[in-house]
């Protein structure tokens, strides 16, 4: 049987991987929903640009979710907690597909949105705590590439079966597989009760260090750049490049291909070079996107452009993310937590405002530009992080597991700029 708790052979546990299957899921959903806006529109009687409120919606619930979440469930038991989020997750999805109205859709992606704040929450403490110290970044990352994995497999296929059944069909197919993973949950991870060796005062207090926001105001722009642009690539692709519906799906491939990519590189070239890697990212996003307006009246131009936005765009989050734990020092649970606030509030303001410039004289480049924007905007918070100081060690506190239950270490970073 596969160990839950890893092994000495070096092999993450399998119940990583059980997680990272979870996320998977979960960024399938969020973003999948890019590749039917139209169809849903149609089918539920609003503009696209008001259907791309159902992405707007997600990223809320999940800026709300995720440190509220982290905090209401740091004493409950891990096991009972993620099988609670995947249950939701599922019945969330259920409720939808059922529905013919669009604010019921829209209040089930806010629930279903929360019940991904907890999952996440919850499941980066679980995978740490069982990969070891050794070995939790690691864990980490093949959390996170479930995540990337949802962009280049999940969202594409999603898309691909949603011109062929309808929107309904991968809904169904997300509340399924998420009752799936609750199964495998309930199997494979032990039955152990949390308990927080790291107080909520703690964790509130230190979050008043000034580069730790300057991190997380990275992350919210640089997501909100790329995804206020890829919220509405579809119709940008289809009414504006001439690209064929059906061939749209290829696209979200090659935007995830690019998306895998990044994450790979800024994981590689971040530890060494975290400032020069994320300027240089940024940079090259703002320049990628403001390429696309007018390059995008020709389908191979829009595809590499798209392509190389997720890849540079990309580039950046594993590197802020790191960045953002190792300022937080002894408050990683919560500084998890609002990392992913601090992404999908970039997906919600990027994709509103998205939205916006979409009904605007801008028509179908005005998402492009307002990605531009929010790209050069990035630049500002990383340029400040690059000048704030010399280098300073970060105290981690992680959690580890004895016979007695979870315990805490203290564990000395060096933060590099």
């Amino acid at each position: 049987m596969p160990s839950a708790t890893g092994s000495a052979t070096g092999r993450l546990p399998f119940v990583v991987w059980v997680l990272a299957a979870g996320t998977f899921l979960m960024g399938t959903t969020e973003f999948v929903i890019a590749g039917l806006l139209p169809e849903m529109a149609t089918d539920l009687n609003v503009s696209v640009s008001h259907a791309g409120l159902l992405i707007t919606a997600f990223a809320v619930g999940m800026i709300v979710g995720g440190p509220t979440m982290a905090m209401a469930t740091l004493r409950l038991p891990q096991r009972q907690t993620l099988i609670g989020a995947l249950a939701v997750f599922a019945l969330g999805h259920a409720v939808a597909s059922l529905s013919t109205s669009f604010t019921v859709v829209l209040t089930a992606r806010v629930v279903t949105a929360l019940a991904t704040g907890a999952f996440w929450a919850v499941g980066f403490v679980i995978a740490t705590t069982a990969a070891g110290p050794a070995r939790a970044t690691r864990a980490v990352g093949v959390m996170m590439g479930g995540l990337t994995l949802a962009n280049v497999v999940g969202v594409p296929i999603g898309s691909f079966v949603g011109q062929y059944t309808g929107w309904r069909g991968p809904f169904w197919a997300l509340a399924v597989l998420a009752a799936l993973a609750a199964a495998f949950v309930g199997r494979f991870i032990p039955r152990t009760e949390r308990r927080a060796e790291v107080s909520v005062r703690a964790e509130v207090r230190a979050l008043r260090q000034g580069r730790l926001w300057l991190a997380l105001g990275a992350a919210v722009l640089i997501m909100g750049g790329v995804l206020a642009t890829y919220t509405y690539i579809t119709p940008l692709l289809t009414d504006r490049a001439g690209i064929a519906a059906g061939v749209v799906p290829l696209v979200l491939i090659a935007f995830g291909i690019g998306a895998l990519g990044g994450t790979a590189i800024g994981g590689r070239l971040g530890d060494g070079r975290p400032m020069a890697t994320t300027i240089t990212a940024a940079a090259a996003t703002a320049l990628a996107l403001l390429a696309l307006v007018p390059a995008s009246n020709s389908p191979v131009a829009a595809v590499v452009l798209v392509f190389v936005m997720a890849l540079t765009g990309f580039t950046v989050n594993p590197v802020v993310t790191s960045l953002a734990v190792r300022f937080a020092g002894d408050a990683p649970t919560l500084t998890s937590a609002l990392t992913t606030s601090a992404y999908n509030t970039g997906i919600a303001a990027g994709s509103l405002l998205a939205g916006q410039a979409l009904d605007s004289s801008l028509g179908l480049t005005g998402p492009a530009l307002v990605g531009v924007v929010f790209a050069a905007l990035t630049l500002l918070p990383l340029i400040a992080l690059a000048l704030s100081g010399t280098t300073r060690p970060s105290r981690i506190v992680s959690q580890h597991t004895d016979a007695d239950g979870p315990r805490a270490a203290d564990t000395t970073v060096t933060t590099t700029r």
